[in-house]
């Protein structure tokens, strides 16, 4: 052992030395020695090899006594039994003299490095099988912060070689198919970050939830980092779209979510750390401004395309100098195994009950049993197979119960906590950070889990009924004609980036106002008109935002970018709001401002809302977050679409406010679309393709004003049929005087995923694009191929000079 060093520096380390010092210490190594051209600091360091852990275990034959005890567990011996008896084999155990001696030496030359003795360091285990692709480690040994001193830093390195044998620890090696003593450990000592004075957190170079690969999210909260990991807090989440991030002249900023932040990890006066609770001011108030998430986005794609794979890593930022330094990395393990040309979908099937808790969705699946709520995860026998977890978080010694679940439900945590993290690998659901689940679940009431519907997941009282399917979309058919998505709800958005689709035909901004905005406009500009409770319920939405319009922009412009990322090159057509007034005025704040009509469905809408006295200061705002996802996000692929213009002289004024408002049809290769709803849009389809660059059908509104039928009417509804011929006819007349405009021809509706007899009349009619809510994409895709191949084979068989018909025996209009 004389020749084999017992301790070495990060500066001599690298991605090949996980033998040695396991994988957490050779990234570092890694990162110290290869990263620094790009700018990508981390915190200087030392670590003690597998070499020096066999030392330890060959002292006094301590590792035959821990393969008896491992003999002992096989054979039937309590986990908790057996991992607390080979724990204390090990610090009874003392630190070889020789060891004792290097970890001092480096300790003491870590201490000049730094410019001060007894530097404070963070003690961090780091098992020579970890970090590898195909398992993540992470969390499975223990961990030492604001360590001081020789004395403790050498007691912090005993317990973290015991903790090789947590319960935790032993119970994955089992299920990983690890052999326990062929895992040595090695611990990695660093120098601190003074985040206990500022924030820290968890980087991904994808979007941890859904794969998707554009995005770089970082999790923040106050002090150490220790808090987001194992997720005693609720963090903010930033969202970076990578295209936007190689041009300096753009911010690639395009989510905010300031979380709750209830809870922070500094240093305790005693030594060590404590948790202690954040001020109202810190939980209001967003931890990293926008340049510094771009610096932490831009190390971490740096630091991917180093490795070559998708990365998990930990930052932190020192709240002495204001500088940021990334701490930990390791190769994301969860999404990076799927196979990203297999969609599986679960969705409910039967009627959901009353929703008990909601809070942040992990694991887009769906588990259903009966609570079992639990304190601490020593009472196992109590946990039954398949039922679901309630508790107010968890840690790595939760991980034996979570592998029994059928879904996992915590009072406390992110995206980015133990929980979150596990859950993904486990392929259990879980809902994390509801704030209230140990106290409104009950022990052994049945529940569904649900968290396939946008980012926030719910637990339905009662065992709902739900499927599972998946889609092999390698299999699809190719189309000409384009088959697109129908995007209402932002937070679920990333969810579809793998279906082949041709971009976004429809993302209806109300939804964005209804559900992330939450606040009329108008209110926003003119709260003197409202009553105290609506500007009380305002303030309180809009805490942080000195000026409340930014709060409107801020929301939509955000739902705006995560919809138009999701897609990214690919056209995202978003329809300005078309809400009615009477949905209006059931925003916060909305009444003083909207009139009450007989008929909303025909009344004061779309267009003509946009240059009126009663709202255009409410549409501004909505051009204003449009030019900022274009403009200053990057995001061009957005097409502005304008509902309900009933006339040219409506066009031209919508035209010109937009204009007056930055978004000019043509500068920055910015396209207007309109709705093609009114059959005044298709008797004038020549005038109104002067005015815009493309018409999208709405086809309930073109079904109601043809037939003149009150859509929502029970009474008529076997008179609304979008396939009437007068309806398809107008369809039929729209096309060519479209295409002879140059102009394409959209369709956003439900019924050609309905009926596929009307989407392959829509393809006899020479339709462009088809948009279709995504779980409807595939079997859409399907009808939509087999039509052009009908199409097709009629135009190979008909005689010569005949042009193909559709299925109603008319001409088909040309592409």
């Amino acid at each position: 052992m004389a020749s084999t060093p017992r301790v070495i520096p990060f500066t001599l380390l690298g991605r090949g030395d996980v033998g040695r010092v396991g994988g957490k210490n050779a990234s570092l190594g890694e990162l110290t020695v290869h990263l620094a051209a790009s700018g990508v600091p981390v915190p200087p360091g030392f670590a003690t090899t597998a070499d020096a852990y066999e030392e330890l275990l060959g002292g006094h034959g301590l590792r035959n006594r821990i393969q008896e005890q491992l003999d002992r567990y096989h054979e039937g011996a309590p986990l908790e039994e057996v991992g607390a008896g080979i724990r204390s084999l090990i610090t009874a155990e003392p630190l070889p003299d020789a060891l004792r001696d290097a970890i001092a030496s480096a300790y003491e030359a870590l201490g000049r490095e730094l410019g001060r003795s007894d530097p404070d360091v963070a003690v961090r285990s780091s098992a020579t099988a970890e970090d590898l692709p195909e398992a993540s480690f992470a969390g499975q040994q223990d961990t030492y912060l604001n360590v001081r001193g020789t004395g403790r830093l050498l007691t912090a390195v005993h317990r973290c070689f015991a903790s090789l044998y947590t319960d935790r620890a032993i119970d994955y090696r089992e299920r990983m198919g690890f052999d326990h003593l062929r895992v040595a450990l090695s611990v990695g000592v660093q120098a601190m970050v003074r985040s206990d004075l500022a924030g820290a957190g968890v980087i991904f170079t994808l979007d941890p939830e859904t794969g998707f690969p554009e995005a770089v999210v970082v999790s923040a909260a106050w002090g150490l980092g220790e808090t987001v990991v194992s997720g005693t807090t609720d963090p903010d989440e930033y969202t970076v779209f990578k295209p936007s991030l190689k041009d300096p002249a753009l911010n690639p900023v395009i989510d905010v979510r300031v979380g709750a932040k209830r809870r922070k990890a500094v240093y305790a006066d005693d030594g060590f750390t404590e948790t202690v609770d954040t001020s109202a001011g810190e939980r209001a108030r967003r931890v990293l401004t926008d340049a510094e998430v771009r610096r932490l986005a831009a190390w971490a794609v740096a630091v991917e395309e180093h490795y070559g794979c998708p990365m998990d890593l930990e930052w932190a930022k020192d709240g002495n100098t204001g500088e940021l330094a990334i701490v930990q990395a390791r190769p994301e393990t969860v999404q990076s195994r799927r196979h990203s040309t297999t969609l599986r979908r679960c969705r409910l099937t039967g009627m959901p009950g009353r929703v008990l808790t909601e809070g942040t969705a992990v694991g887009e699946a769906i588990g259903a049993g009966p609570v079992c709520r639990l304190d601490t995860p020593v009472e196992l026998d109590r946990f039954p197979a398949g039922a679901v977890l309630v508790t107010s978080l968890t840690d790595p010694d939760w991980e034996p119960i979570m592998k029994r679940a059928a879904a996992i439900v915590t009072d406390h945590g992110g995206r980015t906590s133990h929980a979150a993290i596990v859950s993904r690998e486990l392929g259990v659901p879980a809902v994390v950070g509801t704030g209230n689940a140990t106290d409104v679940l009950h022990d052994r009431d049945p529940v569904t889990v649900s968290c396939t519907e946008g980012i926030r997941g719910r637990v339905y009282a009662g065992l709902v009924p739900y499927e599972e399917t998946e889609t092999d979309l390698a299999a699809l058919p190719a189309t000409r004609t384009r088959v697109m998505l129908n995007l209402a709800d932002p937070a679920a958005a990333f969810r579809w980036w793998r279906l082949p689709a041709d971009g976004v035909g429809l993302a209806r901004l109300e939804f964005i106002v209804a559900h992330q905005v939450k606040v009329h406009p108008m209110a926003l500009l003119h709260p003197e008109r409202l009553d105290p409770a609506d500007r009380s319920a305002i303030a309180q939405l809009t805490e942080g935002h000195l000026d409340r319009t930014g709060y409107f922009t801020d929301r939509l412009a955000y739902g705006i970018a995560r919809i138009a990322a999701s897609r990214w090159p690919d056209p995202v057509i978003v329809r300005t709001s078309d809400f009615k007034t009477n949905e209006y005025a059931k925003l916060l704040g909305g009444r003083p401002f909207e009139p009450v009509e007989a008929n909303p469905m025909i009344g004061w809408r779309g267009a003509s809302r946009y240059y009126g006295d009663g709202y255009r200061e409410g549409f501004a705002l909505e051009c204003r977050a449009l030019r900022r996802v274009r403009d200053e996000m990057g995001l061009t692929n957005v097409i502005v679409m304008i509902p309900f213009c009933r006339t040219l002289r409506e066009a031209d004024k919508v035209l010109d406010v937009m204009a007056a408002e930055g978004l000019r049809r043509g500068e920055n290769g910015l396209k207007v679309y309109v709705m093609a709803e009114i059959p005044a849009n298709i008797l004038l389809a020549q005038d109104f393709a002067e005015r815009f660059d493309g018409f999208s059908i709405g086809s309930n509104d073109l079904t109601q004003l043809t037939l003149g039928v009150d859509r929502d009417s029970e009474a008529l509804a076997d008179v609304f049929d979008e396939n009437d011929p007068a309806v398809t006819r107008l369809i039929r007349i729209l096309v060519p005087r479209a295409h002879a405009a140059g102009r394409p021809v959209g369709l956003c509706g439900q019924r050609p995923s309905d009926d596929p007899a009307f989407a392959a009349f829509l393809v006899g009619a020479g339709i462009d694009s088809l948009s279709v809510a995504p779980d409807s994409f595939p079997a859409v895709k399907q009808h939509v191929a087999a039509a052009e191949e009908r199409r097709s084979e009629e135009g190979r068989t008909a005689p010569a000079g005949t042009r193909p018909t559709s299925a109603h025996g008319r001409p088909v209009a040309p592409q």
